[in-house]
């Protein structure tokens, strides 16, 4: 269910070749999450008044929102080249030790889904991420010896969307940790206009603003929204974005007024018709629609709690008086707990 949905924030196939030609290369084009820009220019320049390289960073929340995009950023303002991998690729230990020894002076290395990498594997990383340094053993048995091989010095940067699932003694071990939010609708609204003139889009102001209001702060999903309109606009319209074009193709697409697809719709109706609005645990709600609970947690609900439309207590999940509203349901009211008031109250 999750692979296909065109809000989803995880990367798709699709988005290799429009994400290539779309994606900033300087801090300065990188729109939105200032407070990150802003830690980053400053360790940027003094690492570089240092010659020192870039101490390791750990970029984590929800996908789409731009952290492999930082990363290549960062590798470019150092003036540095950068290798990228992932978690799952890295299936053992002598897989991480080809990518080090092969790591050029101050390079970037970056690993994506960080959360996943095999416990043994980590091992191997602590000692290079806090000595530079490569720890082997070779041989079996009695007649085994450990060697260290010294590594030139590297820049780390990982980045997961599960902060919590990654071990203390890795979190620990990055100098630098910066979460990305939700952006904010009018920051959306400039990649939507950037991305349009890269593409060379004809695009109108109320065009661009209703697809950002659609894009669930993600600018992953802005742009492959941006994606379908633009065919839809080139058969349909002339090729020309107005706000009426834009809300017929996204009306096609089955995404309403503010982002919410027929998945979305299925799960806090699921909790109202099924479970009279909760408290529902988790996993009850998962078994209800066919989903895994690690799914919901991560690819539904991130949305969903940012709007206000489900709050998670200590007994469940709850919709709220703001997504029956929006569903054009009446709420039941129902109160949280025994004799406690309804949660909207």
């Amino acid at each position: 269910m999750t692979t296909d949905r065109i809000l989803a924030g995880a990367h798709k196939e699709e988005d290799d070749v429009l994400e290539t030609s779309l994606r900033p290369r300087r801090l300065d084009d990188y729109i939105g999450q200032e407070k990150v820009k802003d830690n980053l220019r400053i360790a940027v320049a003094a690492a570089q008044q240092r010659g020192e390289p870039l101490d390791h960073v750990l970029l984590y929340g929800p996908p789409g929102l731009g952290k492999t995009t930082l990363a290549n950023i960062i590798a470019s303002e150092m003036g540095v080249s950068i290798r990228t991998t992932s978690g799952p690729a890295i299936e053992r230990p002598g897989d991480l030790a080809a990518i080090l020894t092969n790591l050029q002076q101050d390079d970037v290395l970056f690993i994506d889904e960080v959360h996943r990498l095999a416990r043994a594997v980590e091992e191997i990383l602590y000692p290079a991420m806090e000595d530079y340094a490569l720890d082997l053993v070779l041989g079996k048995g009695p007649g085994a010896r450990s060697v260290r091989l010294a590594l030139p010095t590297f820049t780390l940067i990982g980045a997961t969307t599960r902060y919590a699932m990654m071990s203390p003694p890795l979190r620990d071990r990055f100098g630098a940790v910066y979460r990305l939010d939700f952006y904010e609708t009018a920051a959306i609204s400039q990649i939507v206009e950037r991305s349009a003139r890269i593409l060379e889009v004809e695009l109108d102001e109320g065009g661009r603003d209703e697809i950002a209001r659609r894009s669930r702060g993600t600018p992953r999903v802005a742009n492959r929204l941006l994606r379908r309109v633009r065919d839809f606009a080139q058969v349909m319209a002339d090729g020309a974005i107005t706000v009426e074009v834009a809300r017929e193709a996204l009306a096609r697409l089955e995404i309403d007024a503010i982002g919410l697809d027929e998945v979305d719709h299925k799960v806090l109706r699921t909790i109202i018709d099924k479970f009279n609005g909760g408290p529902v645990g988790l996993d009850t709600i998962a078994a209800a629609i066919s989903e895994e609970a690690d799914t919901i947690m991560d690819v539904y609900e991130p949305y969903l709690l940012q709007i206000g439309f489900i709050q998670r207590t200590p007994r469940g999940r709850v919709v709220t008086r703001g997504a029956y509203e929006h569903l054009g349901l009446p709420p039941h009211g129902r109160p949280s707990a025994a004799g406690q008031p309804a949660l909207w109250d």
